[in-house]
């Protein structure tokens, strides 16, 4: 490990000095996606305000609009050639601060603050996950996998986590003020470490990415209504919507690591057939690895946020 250090440290120097632009002039092509990066950062901030001011609907509100817009604002980098460094580092800043600090901020104040340290160190543990989760996500950049892995995230990306960990609020907002009772706290507390592993697990979820490549012409018209759908009854009925979207999520997961872990079998099996070395049927010694009971193995070139 000592020698390792001075060529970690010439690297280092050597990173930090790089520009994060290569021209003096820069694009306005390559501004635009940080306009939405930093709108986006706004209501994250706006959110933790509303939720210190107890006005949870403008907080919620606030939360999902961030993460709508972290949804395009990649999409638009790509289509518009726009990806840069300083994008991706300003992606992971907001990131962390609408879904690791402001959901966490907003489930205290609505609830869990009743539980003194408690409370407050189960919030801690959900941002703290949230962040260590964009620095595997960033140290993971560079992976080279199958593509077929950018359709699952590792673990549960954090604006998903964000809704997800919310649903208590959303109940709350229903009309069920049983959530808000001594024992449905301490549910709640248990609910909020759950959704803070799983950010940080290696449990493969969907992401669905390679949808948006192509989509098949008789499905256009269908997604159009879904979409528009979904739109409308988050409008009109949100906290219903966001109930059932996030019951369906996590009811969904199952299903991605089980179709996840068959393609990973799949792949080894084809691979063992490919390889012209391969061991005689009954002896295992030759073969290489699956993801048979473990999927560590196999890890998605995009873990997701």
């Amino acid at each position: 490990m000592e020698n390792d250090e001075p060529f970690i440290e010439t690297e280092t120097r050597r990173r930090r000095r790089r520009s994060l632009f290569r021209h003096r002039r820069v694009p306005v092509r390559m501004l635009v996606p940080n306009f939405f990066t930093l709108l986006g950062l706004c209501a994250g901030l706006t959110s933790i305000r509303m939720g210190i001011e107890g006005r949870w609907d403008l907080a919620i509100a606030a939360i999902v609009f961030a993460a709508c817009l972290d949804g395009i604002d990649g999409r638009i980098a790509r289509l518009l050639k726009a990806s840069s460094r300083f994008g991706a580092e300003l992606d992971s800043l907001a990131d962390f601060v609408n879904f690791g600090v402001a959901p966490a901020f907003l489930i205290f104040n609505w609830g869990l603050g009743d539980l003194k340290s408690a409370g407050w160190i189960c919030v801690m543990i959900f941002a703290l996950a949230s962040a260590l989760r964009l620095a595997r996500f960033n140290a993971a950049l560079d992976d080279d996998r199958p593509k077929w892995q950018s359709n699952y995230f590792m673990g549960m990306p954090t604006p998903a986590a964000a809704i997800a960990v919310l649903l208590p609020v959303y109940l709350f907002q229903l009309g069920l003020d049983e959530t808000k009772s001594q024992w449905a706290l301490k549910i709640v507390l248990t609910y909020t470490v759950f959704i803070a592993f799983m950010m940080v697990s290696n449990i493969p979820t969907y992401s669905g990415k390679l949808l948006g490549e192509r989509v098949r012409r008789e499905w256009v018209l269908p997604i159009f209504i879904v979409a528009i759908g979904v739109v409308a009854f988050l409008f009109t009925y949100p906290y219903e919507t966001l109930t059932v979207l996030t019951c369906l999520y996590l009811g969904f997961i199952p299903l991605s690591w089980r179709a996840f872990r068959d393609k990973c079998e799949g792949e080894g099996a084809a691979s063992a057939a490919a390889s012209p070395d391969a061991s005689p049927p009954g002896d295992t010694s030759g073969k290489p690895e699956t993801t048979t009971g473990r999927i560590f193995a196999f890890r998605p070139n995009d873990p997701g946020k």
